[in-house]
This record gives structure tokens, C-alpha cells and sequence, in this order.
């Protein structure tokens, strides 16, 4: 669940916020939805969350995580931007977006990392294209989150999805080729694999199975990785694997309404 916070001390301006968020979110989950038969718009609702602050103050004491934080800079003290710095030093890794009357004042936003600012009163073009960006990068961030959990007798190993080049198996062993040159190999089964990682990952061949992440073409059956490197592809699933390829770049991006 994607949770999204307001914080304006005028109840109007996030009363309204709150309302355009809302629209674009459901909009975005039914578009989901019409994918997945089993899924029903109705149950938009517990796919985010929304919650309003009348101040700076109020947003700190709650010691809440958010993943998303319209902060409004011209509010009594603590002004956005001094609330922003507090939240930062909390260690806060909310994507901070500040909305404004007037565009200079954001120029104090790189000090705290801003993502993007939004000004007032608020144009519909500008704000469905920044959370167009807002879901893009959440979603990015989720996908560099996901863990590959590896039981090597009694020790375990732990790798980031995002860090795997690919899979291949070899025997008995499955050996998982890294970013970092590195490789882990460990007792197991191709099946298994497939099973533990998630839809960036394709089985070209029978022995391999790739990160589309770090695909870079394909070419007389073999499928060019980042780094030069190259594995095989099977001539019954090349078509199979550019299909999955263009599938997985259009997941990733996001077009501008």
C-alpha cells in the first residue's frame, strides 16, 4: 500500500490535494484492474492511503512513515521547508514534494532532497505528470527492495534481485552471476529458482534464465548483457524473449497523459 501525506495549513488547498490524489490513484488502480479478472475497482481503497496535516508540527509528532509528503512551504513555524530538514535528520526517505505559491522558494528544496514541487493553484497537466514520476520511482523502489534468500547448509545468503545478471544451472548447482562479477553457486533447481524471483526474470534457455533489467539485444542466438557478457537463447524462445523485453520496458514506462 502506497501511503501519501498533506500537509497545508489552509484546509481548502488539502481538501482539494486530497481529491486529485484520490481520482489519479483509482484511475490508475482500475486501469490494474481491467487487466486482472478476479480483481474489482471497488477495492481501490486499500491500495493507498491518505492523510492530512494542518501543520508541520503535527506531521512530525505523528511519527509516521510515509512513502509520498506534499509539504506546503509558507505555513506557521515549522515552516515546510524547516519541516522537511527535521524530517530528513529523522531519517525520513519520503519522497518530498512542496507545493508553493511562488516557484523561487524552491531553490532551498536541494538542501533537503526534494523530488519535485508543485505550485499554486495547482494545474492538471503539471500534477498527473509529477505523479506519474512519484509511481514510477516507488516502483523502482520496490524492485530494488526484493531480496533472493539462498539456504547454503546451515548459513544463508542474501542478494538483491537487482544486483542479479542471471541464473544459470550447471548439474546439480545453480550459479547466480552478479553486477559485481561476483557468483554464488548453491545445490538446487531452475524450477525453484523460477519460482523465488519475479516477473523482470525470463527463461531463455533451459539452462539460464535471464534479468531483463540487464538485457541489452539479442542477436544469432545469444542475448547481449550489460558488461559484454552474453548467454544463450533458445531458437524456440527468441520470439518469446523479445515479446518480454518490450512487455518489461513498457511496464517501466511511464507516459504522460
Amino acid at each position: 500500500m502506497i501511503s501519501f501525506a498533506i500537509c497545508d495549513d489552509e484546509p481548502w488547498m488539502a481538501e482539494e490535494l486530497s481529491r486529485r490524489l484520490s481520482q489519479y490513484m483509482d484511475e490508475q488502480i482500475n486501469k490494474q484492474a481491467e487487466k486482472q479478472v478476479n480483481e474489482h475497482p471497488s477495492q481501490s481503497s486499500s491500495f493507498y492511503s491518505i492523510r492530512c496535516f494542518s501543520d508541520g508540527r503535527s506531521l512530525l509528532k505523528s511519527g509516521n512513515t510515509f512513502d509520498v509528503i506534499f509539504l506546503d512551504i509558507q505555513m506557521p513555524p515549522p515552516d515546510g521547508m524547516e519541516t522537511a530538514r527535521k524530517l530528513r535528520r529523522q531519517g525520513s526517505r519520503s519522497l518530498l514534494i512542496f507545493i508553493t505559491v511562488l516557484a523561487e522558494y524552491v531553490f532551498d528544496a536541494f538542501s533537503v532532497e526534494a523530488y519535485d514541487y508543485l505550485v499554486k493553484p495547482l494545474e492538471n497537466v503539471r500534477f498527473r505528470r509529477t505523479m506519474n514520476r512519484v509511481l514510477h520511482t516507488l516502483s523502482q523502489r520496490t524492485d530494488q527492495q526484493k531480496k533472493l534468500i539462498i539456504q547454503k547448509g546451515n548459513s544463508c545468503e542474501i542478494i538483491s534481485l537487482s544486483e542479479i545478471l542471471y541464473g544459470e544451472v550447471m548439474g546439480r548447482k545453480i550459479y547466480i552471476h552478479q553486477l559485481d562479477g561476483s557468483i554464488t553457486d548453491y545445490y538446487g533447481k531452475m524450477e525453484d529458482l523460477e519460482r523465488k524471483v519475479d516477473g523482470r526474470f525470463f527463461k531463455c534457455h533451459r539452462s539460464y534464465l535471464v534479468n531483463l533489467a540487464h538485457v541489452r539485444g539479442c542477436h544469432d542466438g545469444r542475448v547481449i548483457l550489460m558488461q559484454d557478457k552474453e548467454i544463450p537463447v533458445s531458437r524456440l524462445r527468441e520470439r518469446d524473449l523479445t515479446q518480454a523485453l518490450l512487455h518489461y520496458m513498457k511496464s517501466r514506462t511511464i507516459n504522460p497523459p
